[in-house]
């Protein structure tokens, strides 16, 4: 019998354990996803940045085409 009580409180400790862990790791992500939240993702870059493409009127559908085949895109 003692062994049994023994039992029950080392799968309570482990359970108790478990939920802490648990809500621990919620509350962390939680507050990292309020704090990413807050970002803008589509902000104006800053400094010396360049615009890399740029829209290409010139270039017909057969050549974009090709390009498209060529890389893979």
């Amino acid at each position: 019998m003692p062994s049994f009580v023994k039992l029950c409180l080392d799968v309570m400790k482990i359970f108790v354990i478990f939920v802490v862990c648990t809500l621990l790791f919620y509350y962390v992500i939680k507050g990292l996803h309020s704090e990413y939240e807050k970002l803008d993702r589509y902000e104006y870059p800053q400094g010396n940045a360049i615009k890399v493409m740029g829209e290409n009127k010139e270039t017909d559908w057969w050549e974009r085409l090709s390009i498209f085949f060529r890389l893979g895109e």
